[in-house]
Protein backbone atom coordinates (compact mmCIF):
# COMPACT_ATOMS: atom_id res chain seq x y z
CA UNK A 1 0.00 0.00 0.00
CA UNK A 2 1.23 3.42 -1.16
CA UNK A 3 1.10 6.19 1.57
CA UNK A 4 0.47 8.50 -1.29
CA UNK A 5 -2.49 7.24 -2.27
CA UNK A 6 -3.94 8.40 0.91
CA UNK A 7 -5.61 11.58 2.30
CA UNK A 8 -3.12 14.02 4.14
CA UNK A 9 -3.50 13.07 7.57
CA UNK A 10 -3.80 9.74 7.03
CA UNK A 11 -0.67 9.38 4.79
CA UNK A 12 1.40 11.13 8.39
CA UNK A 13 -0.10 8.94 10.54
CA UNK A 14 0.52 5.24 8.32
CA UNK A 15 3.95 6.25 6.52
CA UNK A 16 5.91 5.71 9.58
CA UNK A 17 3.94 2.24 9.91
CA UNK A 18 4.44 1.45 5.87
CA UNK A 19 8.07 1.95 6.27
CA UNK A 20 8.56 0.48 8.57
CA UNK A 21 6.47 -2.90 7.20
CA UNK A 22 8.98 -2.04 4.24
CA UNK A 23 11.79 -2.63 6.05
CA UNK A 24 11.25 -5.23 8.25
CA UNK A 25 9.81 -7.51 5.83
CA UNK A 26 7.05 -10.43 6.27
CA UNK A 27 7.97 -10.66 9.81
CA UNK A 28 6.78 -7.19 10.79
CA UNK A 29 4.02 -7.39 9.08
CA UNK A 30 2.31 -10.37 10.94
CA UNK A 31 4.03 -9.02 13.74
CA UNK A 32 1.56 -5.59 12.77
CA UNK A 33 -1.27 -8.36 12.64
CA UNK A 34 -1.04 -9.54 15.64
CA UNK A 35 -1.03 -6.32 17.31
CA UNK A 36 -4.12 -5.21 15.93
CA UNK A 37 -5.59 -8.60 17.18
CA UNK A 38 -4.10 -8.07 20.45
CA UNK A 39 -5.86 -4.60 19.99
CA UNK A 40 -9.37 -6.21 19.61
CA UNK A 41 -8.88 -8.84 21.85
CA UNK A 42 -8.02 -6.79 24.69
CA UNK A 43 -11.01 -4.18 23.95
CA UNK A 44 -13.44 -6.95 23.77
CA UNK A 45 -12.13 -7.98 27.36
CA UNK A 46 -12.63 -4.58 28.65
CA UNK A 47 -15.96 -4.52 27.43
CA UNK A 48 -17.04 -7.63 28.82
CA UNK A 49 -15.58 -6.98 32.61
CA UNK A 50 -17.80 -3.52 32.33
CA UNK A 51 -20.94 -5.61 31.27
CA UNK A 52 -20.00 -8.49 33.52
CA UNK A 53 -19.66 -5.97 36.34
CA UNK A 54 -16.57 -7.63 38.09
CA UNK A 55 -15.55 -5.37 41.00
CA UNK A 56 -18.94 -4.42 41.82
CA UNK A 57 -19.72 -6.00 45.49
CA UNK A 58 -21.28 -3.15 47.06
CA UNK A 59 -25.16 -4.05 46.50
CA UNK A 60 -24.15 -7.54 46.35
CA UNK A 61 -22.50 -7.39 50.15
CA UNK A 62 -25.38 -5.46 51.51
CA UNK A 63 -28.09 -8.30 50.35
CA UNK A 64 -25.77 -10.84 52.10
CA UNK A 65 -26.11 -8.45 55.35
CA UNK A 66 -29.23 -8.37 55.45
CA UNK A 67 -30.04 -11.92 54.13
CA UNK A 68 -27.72 -13.24 57.32
CA UNK A 69 -29.12 -10.97 59.56
CA UNK A 70 -32.57 -12.53 58.99
CA UNK A 71 -34.11 -9.48 56.90
CA UNK A 72 -34.85 -12.38 54.42
CA UNK A 73 -37.76 -10.45 52.33
CA UNK A 74 -35.91 -7.27 52.00
CA UNK A 75 -32.93 -9.53 50.94
CA UNK A 76 -34.88 -10.98 47.98
CA UNK A 77 -36.44 -7.53 47.19
CA UNK A 78 -33.10 -6.02 46.88
CA UNK A 79 -31.25 -8.82 45.09
CA UNK A 80 -29.99 -8.54 41.35
CA UNK A 81 -30.67 -4.74 41.96
CA UNK A 82 -26.92 -4.43 40.25
CA UNK A 83 -25.89 -6.37 37.55
CA UNK A 84 -22.59 -7.96 38.81
CA UNK A 85 -20.63 -11.56 38.66
CA UNK A 86 -21.02 -11.54 42.54
CA UNK A 87 -25.02 -9.97 42.56
CA UNK A 88 -25.62 -13.05 39.91
CA UNK A 89 -23.87 -15.53 42.38
CA UNK A 90 -25.95 -13.95 45.27
CA UNK A 91 -29.31 -14.03 43.68
CA UNK A 92 -28.67 -17.61 42.62
CA UNK A 93 -28.24 -18.80 46.20
CA UNK A 94 -31.42 -16.33 47.33
CA UNK A 95 -33.19 -18.29 44.44
CA UNK A 96 -32.28 -21.53 45.60
CA UNK A 97 -32.45 -21.34 49.53
CA UNK A 98 -36.41 -19.47 49.12
CA UNK A 99 -37.36 -22.52 47.19
CA UNK A 100 -36.92 -25.08 49.73
CA UNK A 101 -36.15 -27.37 46.68
CA UNK A 102 -33.00 -29.66 47.49
CA UNK A 103 -30.67 -29.92 50.30
CA UNK A 104 -27.75 -27.56 51.45
CA UNK A 105 -25.57 -29.83 50.01
CA UNK A 106 -27.32 -29.68 46.61
CA UNK A 107 -27.30 -26.27 46.57
CA UNK A 108 -23.68 -26.42 47.45
CA UNK A 109 -22.85 -28.28 44.42
CA UNK A 110 -25.36 -26.33 41.85
CA UNK A 111 -23.72 -22.76 43.11
CA UNK A 112 -20.17 -24.31 42.66
CA UNK A 113 -21.15 -25.02 39.48
CA UNK A 114 -22.63 -21.37 38.13
CA UNK A 115 -19.33 -19.77 39.91
CA UNK A 116 -16.85 -22.51 37.92
CA UNK A 117 -19.04 -20.72 34.69
CA UNK A 118 -19.47 -17.40 35.58
CA UNK A 119 -14.81 -17.64 36.19
CA UNK A 120 -15.03 -19.54 32.48
CA UNK A 121 -16.54 -16.48 30.66
CA UNK A 122 -14.34 -14.29 32.70
CA UNK A 123 -11.08 -16.35 31.52
CA UNK A 124 -12.71 -16.06 27.54
CA UNK A 125 -10.08 -14.52 25.23
CA UNK A 126 -7.23 -14.69 27.71
CA UNK A 127 -5.65 -17.97 26.48
CA UNK A 128 -5.26 -16.06 22.59
CA UNK A 129 -3.43 -12.99 24.10
CA UNK A 130 -1.69 -15.61 26.31
CA UNK A 131 -0.17 -17.04 23.41
CA UNK A 132 0.30 -13.86 21.35
CA UNK A 133 2.26 -12.60 24.33
CA UNK A 134 4.28 -15.95 24.13
CA UNK A 135 5.22 -15.85 20.61
CA UNK A 136 5.55 -12.66 19.36
CA UNK A 137 8.92 -12.60 20.54
CA UNK A 138 9.80 -15.74 19.09
CA UNK A 139 8.22 -14.73 15.86
CA UNK A 140 10.92 -11.26 16.59
CA UNK A 141 13.91 -13.45 17.25
CA UNK A 142 12.74 -15.94 14.21
CA UNK A 143 12.84 -12.47 11.66
CA UNK A 144 16.11 -11.41 13.51
CA UNK A 145 17.92 -14.95 13.06
CA UNK A 146 16.91 -15.08 8.61
CA UNK A 147 17.74 -11.16 8.78
CA UNK A 148 21.64 -12.03 10.39
CA UNK A 149 21.73 -15.02 7.88
CA UNK A 150 21.02 -12.88 4.63
CA UNK A 151 23.22 -9.99 6.39
CA UNK A 152 26.51 -12.44 6.26
CA UNK A 153 25.83 -14.40 3.06
CA UNK A 154 25.89 -10.69 1.53
CA UNK A 155 28.85 -10.49 3.83
CA UNK A 156 30.35 -13.80 1.96
CA UNK A 157 29.43 -12.56 -1.44
CA UNK A 158 31.44 -9.66 -1.32
CA UNK A 159 34.43 -11.02 -0.04
CA UNK A 160 37.47 -8.72 0.61
CA UNK A 161 35.01 -5.55 -0.38
CA UNK A 162 32.61 -6.05 2.56
CA UNK A 163 31.46 -2.44 3.46
CA UNK A 164 31.22 -2.48 7.13
CA UNK A 165 27.86 0.25 6.73
CA UNK A 166 26.39 -2.16 4.80
CA UNK A 167 26.48 -4.74 7.18
CA UNK A 168 25.51 -3.01 10.00
CA UNK A 169 22.29 -1.85 8.13
CA UNK A 170 21.79 -5.65 7.54
CA UNK A 171 22.11 -6.54 11.24
CA UNK A 172 20.27 -3.38 12.20
CA UNK A 173 17.28 -4.13 10.45
CA UNK A 174 17.77 -8.00 11.48
CA UNK A 175 17.15 -6.48 15.08
CA UNK A 176 14.14 -4.69 14.30
CA UNK A 177 12.04 -8.22 14.15
CA UNK A 178 13.17 -9.02 18.12
CA UNK A 179 12.46 -5.10 18.59
CA UNK A 180 9.02 -5.50 17.38
CA UNK A 181 8.17 -8.56 18.93
CA UNK A 182 8.84 -7.39 22.31
CA UNK A 183 6.82 -4.23 21.48
CA UNK A 184 3.64 -6.55 21.00
CA UNK A 185 4.19 -9.23 23.56
CA UNK A 186 5.25 -7.05 26.44
CA UNK A 187 1.99 -5.23 26.76
CA UNK A 188 0.23 -7.83 25.74
CA UNK A 189 1.87 -9.83 29.04
CA UNK A 190 0.88 -6.60 31.33
CA UNK A 191 -2.86 -6.74 30.30
CA UNK A 192 -2.88 -10.71 30.78
CA UNK A 193 -1.39 -10.31 34.65
CA UNK A 194 -3.71 -7.42 34.98
CA UNK A 195 -6.75 -9.68 33.67
CA UNK A 196 -5.83 -12.60 35.86
CA UNK A 197 -5.40 -10.64 39.08
CA UNK A 198 -8.85 -9.26 38.32
CA UNK A 199 -10.15 -12.84 38.15
CA UNK A 200 -8.61 -13.56 41.17
CA UNK A 201 -9.83 -11.04 43.01
CA UNK A 202 -13.59 -11.94 42.06
CA UNK A 203 -12.61 -15.65 42.50
CA UNK A 204 -12.16 -14.48 46.24
CA UNK A 205 -15.39 -12.73 46.77
CA UNK A 206 -17.17 -15.36 45.43
CA UNK A 207 -15.79 -17.62 47.59
CA UNK A 208 -16.15 -15.16 50.27
CA UNK A 209 -19.81 -14.84 49.75
CA UNK A 210 -20.74 -18.72 49.28
CA UNK A 211 -18.80 -18.96 52.68
CA UNK A 212 -20.93 -16.49 54.57
CA UNK A 213 -24.38 -17.00 53.13
CA UNK A 214 -23.80 -20.90 54.31
CA UNK A 215 -22.01 -20.28 57.67
CA UNK A 216 -23.08 -16.59 58.29
CA UNK A 217 -21.63 -14.84 61.17
CA UNK A 218 -22.19 -15.58 64.77
CA UNK A 219 -23.09 -11.68 65.47
CA UNK A 220 -25.72 -12.04 62.88
CA UNK A 221 -27.68 -14.64 63.76
CA UNK A 222 -30.71 -15.09 62.16
CA UNK A 223 -33.73 -14.93 64.55
CA UNK A 224 -35.74 -17.57 65.83
CA UNK A 225 -38.14 -18.96 63.33
CA UNK A 226 -36.12 -17.98 60.43
CA UNK A 227 -34.56 -21.15 58.72
CA UNK A 228 -30.83 -20.96 58.70
CA UNK A 229 -28.98 -23.42 55.85
CA UNK A 230 -26.02 -23.94 57.97
CA UNK A 231 -27.88 -24.87 61.35
CA UNK A 232 -30.37 -26.97 59.12
CA UNK A 233 -27.37 -28.92 57.30
CA UNK A 234 -25.31 -29.55 60.87
CA UNK A 235 -28.86 -31.15 62.40
CA UNK A 236 -29.42 -33.63 59.67
CA UNK A 237 -25.35 -34.65 59.65
CA UNK A 238 -25.66 -35.47 63.58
Amino acid sequence: MNSSALPPFLADIFAPILELASTGGPVVVLLGVLSVLTLALALAKLIQFHVAGTGRHINARKVLRLWISGERETAMLHVGGERSVLGDVLAHLVRGASSGRGTEAQLREDIERVCLNKLADLRSFLRPLDMIAQTAPLIGLFGTVLGMIEAFRAMQGAGANVDPSVLAGGIWVALLTTAVGLAVAIPTSVFVGWCDARIEREQQAMEDLVTAFFTGKPTEAAPVGVVDLASHGRRHAH
